[in-house]
């Protein structure tokens, strides 16, 4: 089976859509283009399959070479014969490879190794060939005082080290205990002698005594407790019962009861408990990182994709505020375009009357001055006496006050491109600008910051960190490329994240655009230094001229495709500005007559759609959102209490909700609606506007929790009483107790005799 037919088969996608998406792949072609612009070749394939085509082919690619790798050791080695070739040739995993690969491996020091060091291996053979004598006579033929063989016992010791080594190497063993792990395991954790009582330790107090299984086992609680024993307060183990191991190797390696099989039972106990399940146990954790990874990071990046399709409020002249307490509220003025136009530092919330007076003169004169036509301020400290601050000024209702998502400013603020912006300005003002930018247009501003600073996941400073930055680089890449960018005002920031650019291609664009004014027409993006074809057919659909020279600069339509459209205009008999947004002209093109080898409907249909609203932004529209009133803060929270919130963030295990009082609340799965629900991205997204109920305030803890269903029992629950332990990390199991923890069965003293004839039974 060739990698393309494998993929085929694990997908469902047809073998010929996998061919020539790979085809497209190889010669360059970008995720979104493919799937925008390559439609009739990939068989209309989403982002998603041409991502999985294109992330399964990297998988396979590095188990080709570690396959690689594998034939070359043993070829040196003299060890690889044709059957091991054919069988290494044929496996389809890494698992399979390493398991093969196994007993050849170059080993450190071990005592098989030392046994055949001494010469015991005709010794371990003459024991498994045969189980029905008794071995005595033959281990005494061993006995070599210069090899520190002195006793039959050792030599016999040496041989079940061998045999223990062979069994635990075992490739189809192996893979039937992998089985075993991945359906039966139980994992567990417990604290660590003598940790019960410190303070760090309390946050993982839910898993003391802790025990689930492996296969069912959700990734926060995976991250939470590996965090834990990362931390030095947990112990985790994943654990089968030891029969379940051994009894599936005894067949294969126990064929009698004889003294020499009694050896054999012995090496096959040994081998599973020493080295096997040890080497099992390791594997399965792995497992379990990748598969929580997996999760978490799949979390994290769908949060993030909505705040970057967050609503944009457009180009709008704005004041935009840092709320503080001591040092002031750090604010800017920028234009239409976001450029600094003025900053200064008001004292509006913690100075005296006079300066909270000469606060709001500054402000009313400002909004004169600059003929502001929005108000952004941050959600951070001091952010709702801002808010009431601002409103007290009894603004006109065409000036919308918005409180905005700070997360990450700080860190954009302090970052290389932010300097590279304001060079002469401090951190402060730099802060307000991009709290700003992020309103008029969060995906523009967003793309500056590093994602994982933005925090919108669970545990993302646990998972693997190259996994997921290539999974939150696909990320801004479908985002950018799916809203469009306009090349003359995008930073080489977003423009790096265009489909077929990088960041020199970003930063040599910006240069031409600076010396040479702006871009005219999407034909002279051919003219920017090293932007070359392949580039230029990769980018330009995604790359908006607003009054350019050909009126569909401004819109997706690919300019491969210009001479489709003016024919299609000239068939109609009208110019190709009249189709743009006219329906009556548009309704009289008959797509079938465009069909041929290289455009089929799905282009056709792309085109006409985008004719209709040439250059729309995907982007919801923006909607204003207020807090209630007199709400600032959880000591003012009553339960029972109906608040409107918006949704910061959404893990495995709930929801978190801002409600206005500097302390997002937590809306468990159980309470995010009145039916069952699984995955809490089933019913909320980043960014959404929700309707909740407080459940109950810790105010000891600073901890909410809130409910969306539409009838919620408040029975027993009281403000401040700490009775639940909201976690952000992690969820309260429904039972923790010693009791349902599945160890590692002890041996009997009779388990040979009985193992031995479950072995003949079976």
């Amino acid at each position: 089976m060739t990698h393309l037919e494998a993929i085929s088969r694990e997908t469902g996608i047809s073998i010929s859509s996998v061919t020539t998406t790979a085809k497209l792949l190889a010669e360059g072609g970008s995720v979104p283009f493919l799937s925008r612009y390559r439609k009739e070749q990939t068989g209309s394939l989403d982002e998603v399959q041409i991502t999985t085509i294109r992330d399964r082919l990297l998988q396979l690619a590095e188990l080709d070479t570690r396959r690689s790798a594998i034939l070359k050791s043993l070829d040196e080695r003299s060890l690889l014969t044709p059957e091991l070739r054919k069988r290494l040739e044929a496996a389809l995993t890494l698992a399979t490879v390493e398991d093969i690969f196994a007993p050849y491996r170059p080993k450190r020091q071990t005592r098989a190794t030392k046994a055949i060091e001494r010469g015991l291996t005709a010794l371990a053979d003459f024991i498994f060939e045969n189980q029905s004598t008794d071995p005595e006579e033959e281990a005494a033929k061993f006995i070599n005082l210069e090899m520190e063989v002195t006793t039959t016992i050792q030599a016999l010791a040496g041989a079940r080290d061998i045999l223990a080594e062979r069994i635990a190497d075992d490739a189809l063993l192996r893979g039937r205990v992998r089985k075993i792990y991945e359906e039966e395991a139980s994992v567990s954790s417990k604290i660590m002698y003598g940790k019960e009582n410190e303070a760090d330790a309390q946050k993982f107090r839910d898993y003391f005594e802790w025990s689930e299984p492996f296969k069912s086992m959700p990734s926060h609680r995976t991250l939470a407790i590996r965090r834990g024993e990362k931390e030095g307060f947990l112990l985790m183990r994943v654990e089968v019962p030891i029969e379940r191991v051994t009894h599936s190797a005894l067949p294969d390696w126990v064929n009698s009861t004889g003294p020499s099989g009694k050896h054999v039972a012995d090496a096959v106990a040994d081998g599973c408990k020493r080295l096997l399940m040890p080497s099992m146990e390791t594997e399965a954790r792995l497992i379990a990182k990748k598969r929580a990874d997996e999760t978490a990071i799949t979390v994290f990046a769908d949060n993030f994709r909505e705040l970057l399709l967050a609503s944009p409020l457009g180009e709008k002249r704005l004041l935009a505020i840092d709320p503080g307490f001591r040092t002031g509220c750090k604010t800017v003025v920028l234009d239409r375009s976001g450029k600094l136009l003025h900053h200064t530092v008001l004292h509006a919330t913690a100075g005296s009357q006079n300066q909270a007076y000469e606060a709001a003169v500054e402000v009313m004169s400002l909004i004169k001055k600059h003929d502001i036509e929005a108000i952004a301020i941050g959600n951070g400290t001091a952010s709702r006496e801002t808010d009431a601050f601002i409103k007290k000024l009894k603004l006109p209702s065409s000036i919308p006050v918005v409180m905005v998502n700070e997360s990450g400013a700080s860190i954009y603020s302090a970052s290389d491109v932010a300097r590279e912006e304001f060079p002469n300005e401090d951190v402060t003002v730099r802060g307000a600008v991009s709290i700003g930018r992020r309103l008029m247009d969060p995906l523009a501003e967003l793309v500056k910051i590093d994602a994982k600073a933005i925090g919108v996941g669970q545990y993302q400073h646990d998972v693997d960190q190259r996994a997921l930055k290539a999974s939150l680089d696909d990320t801004v890449v479908s985002c950018v490329n799916a809203v469009g960018v306009e090349i003359n005002t995008a930073s080489k920031q977003l423009l790096s994240y265009v489909s077929g650019l990088n960041a020199s291609l970003a930063e040599n664009i910006v240069a031409w655009r600076n010396e040479n004014g702006a871009f005219t027409s999407r034909e002279q993006l051919k003219k920017v230094p090293r932007l070359g074809e392949k580039a230029f057919e990769q980018a330009a659909g995604f790359l908006r001229v607003r009054g350019g020279d050909h009126p569909l600069d401004s819109s997706a339509v690919h300019p491969e495709r210009y001479q489709l459209v003016e024919k299609m205009a000239a068939d109609v008999g009208c110019k190709v500005n009249d189709l743009l947004g006219n329906e009556v002209a548009r309704k009289k093109i008959d797509l079938q007559k465009y069909v041929d080898d290289r455009v089929g409907l799905p282009t056709l249909k792309d085109i006409i759609a985008e004719l209709a609203k040439p250059g729309r932004d995907p982007r919801k529209q923006f909607e204003l959102f207020s807090f209630v009133e007199g709400v600032e803060k959880p000591a003012d929270l009553q339960i029972g209490m109906k608040l409107p919130g918006i949704v910061t963030n959404v893990t495995a295990f709930g929801a978190f909700v801002d409600v206005g009082v500097h302390q997002d609340g937590l809306v468990h799965v159980s309470q995010l609606a009145d039916h069952f629900i699984r995955d809490a991205s089933e019913v909320v997204k980043v960014g959404q506007k929700v309707q909740v109920t407080v459940v109950e305030v810790d105010l000891k803890r600073n901890r909410i929790a809130l409910s969306m269903k539409s009838k919620v029992d408040l029975e027993n629950r009281r403000s401040d009483s700490g009775d639940r332990d909201q976690r952000q990390s992690n969820q309260r199991p429904p039972q923790s107790q010693s009791g349902n923890r599945n160890p590692i069965a002890a041996q009997s003293n009779d388990w040979f005799s009985q193992a031995l004839q479950n072995a003949k039974k079976k």
